[in-house]
């Protein structure tokens, strides 16, 4: 009798802990990303804005990290997401440009990380702006990602072009409802996946087309600003809508029980482009599609509660290619030296484990375009400036104000030799836009045209 009892009990206690409450899959934790688009350095409250009230984003750096110095590997849209997808360099296969999303889209031959991840165990999903390819073979749902619900590029607010929802079909469809606007919209998709969840640990990417042009809003948002007028009064309420549904979503993921055991990053694409929508990039000079400050720093946010501090600031230089290792150290991968990833992971330096800089050195190029940061010296070419290697001190300058290349020669060909160095890895561009990134063509016309793409 006592050997049935003790096999009834062993069996039991086997059966507790093959259950997804206790089995090591579920402590995996939950992944989120929210990717904004042309936000500006300077349009969250907690990085200085003052006419724009952003609660719910200051409040994942009040219970997580803030960045100061966060960037992005290019400084604009779809190079920015291709290097946030693969944790690498996007100019290493080629992605130079928006064009590559129009010709084709992101190299077939990178991993992204939906795909690490479902061979992890993942369920995964799309909401939002894809911008890495239009085909069919580089559509989300054959690059990782179990569901996509979004647009594949650039697109209005209202009635969105080249959308699909593959819960219904992995075609473009045609959006005629009047009342469809894409951040409200994007909020409650990503609710509801949420609600389907059970107990596998999940990946949500919300790329939100918030605050790329056209500018667009509904009535309700912009009465939440009776004092702020043109352009400014829809940017900001265009902006309290993504700060709306980024509550939507994060209090979704609370009702779960599951916020402590959620990894989210908030991250924008690139700079702002502030003749077309106001966007402000704080202190930094520049802007999208420049390689000066105001073009690949960025708003950079992670929480994860009970693993990374509330309410630090974290002011050591770090990447969007950082995410990607970042993620998968945490859900328990081994990040592969053959993976050739230019991204590290975070988080033994942001918890004070390893108290070195994540990145000695950053590079960017875009085309004639390009620069190279080797701790807190850059040396930059951009538009607006002079056409010639720049030298600055980002410690003491961060406007990039005091061009010191006549002073520290020896720092501008240490500087140089260093970017010649990475650039000659670099694989050349599988497409070129037209004229974008020559700095040397800097007349108005052609600033606001750059701005506006």
């Amino acid at each position: 009798m006592s050997r049935i009892f003790f096999l009834f009990i062993a069996a039991t206690i086997a059966s507790i802990l093959s259950t997804p409450a206790m089995c090591n899959e579920s402590k995996k934790p939950n992944l989120l990303i929210f990717y904004a688009d042309d936000l500006g350095y300077g349009e969250c409250g907690v990085y200085g804005c003052k006419d724009i009230p952003t609660p719910n984003i200051d409040s994942l750096a009040q219970n997580g990290i803030k960045f100061t110095q966060g960037y992005v590997a290019a400084t604009y849209c779809s190079p920015s997401r291709a290097g946030l997808m693969t944790g690498r360099y996007p100019t290493r296969f080629g992605h130079e440009f928006n064009a590559v999303a129009r010709v084709s889209g992101l190299s077939l031959k990178e991993t992204t990380l939906p795909e690490r991840l479902k061979s992890m165990g993942y369920a995964t999903c799309a909401i939002g702006k894809w911008h890495l390819g239009q085909t069919t073979e580089y559509r989300p749902t054959n690059r990782g990602f179990d569901e996509f619900f979004g647009t594949l590029n650039n697109t209005p607010f209202f009635h969105p072009t080249s959308f699909i929802d593959s819960r219904k079909s992995n075609e473009i469809e045609e959006i005629t409802d009047p009342g469809f606007y894409t951040t409200d919209r994007y909020a409650e998709r990503a609710v509801d996946w949420l609600s389907q969840r059970k107990d596998e640990p999940w990946f949500l990417y919300l790329p939100f087309n918030a605050q790329h042009a056209p500018l667009q809003a509904p009535q309700k948002y912009l009465d939440r600003f009776p004092n702020l007028t043109d352009k400014r009064k829809i940017f900001g309420a265009m902006m309290s809508a993504m700060d709306d549904a980024i509550g939507n979503v994060m209090s979704a993921v609370r009702k779960r029980g599951q916020e402590e055991n959620t990894l989210v990053f908030f991250i924008g694409d690139n700079g702002g482009p502030t003749q077309s929508t106001t966007s402000n990039n704080g202190p930094l000079r520049g802007f999208k599609m420049t390689t000066f400050e105001g073009g690949p720093r960025v708003p950079f946010i992670a929480q994860w509660k009970g693993t990374f501090p509330a309410g630090k600031s974290f002011d050591q230089p770090v990447m969007n290619l950082d995410v990607l290792p970042t993620i998968l150290t945490a859900a328990g991968a081994k990040v592969e030296p053959t993976w050739k990833l230019d991204g590290v992971d975070l988080a033994p330096f942001v918890t004070g484990k390893n108290s070195a800089r994540p990145h000695l050195n950053l590079f960017w190029r875009f085309g004639e375009q390009w620069a190279v940061r080797h701790e807190d010296w850059k040396l930059v070419v951009s538009r607006g400036g002079s056409g010639k290697p720049e030298l600055y001190n980002l410690a003491n300058d961060v406007g990039e104000s005091k061009d010191l290349a006549s002073v520290e020669t020896k720092k501008v060909v240490e500087l140089q030799k260093l970017y010649d160095s990475w650039s000659a890895e670099q694989a050349e561009p599988t497409a070129r836009d037209a004229d974008n990134a020559n700095p040397k063509k800097q007349n108005k016309k052609n600033n606001k045209k750059t701005e506006a793409i």
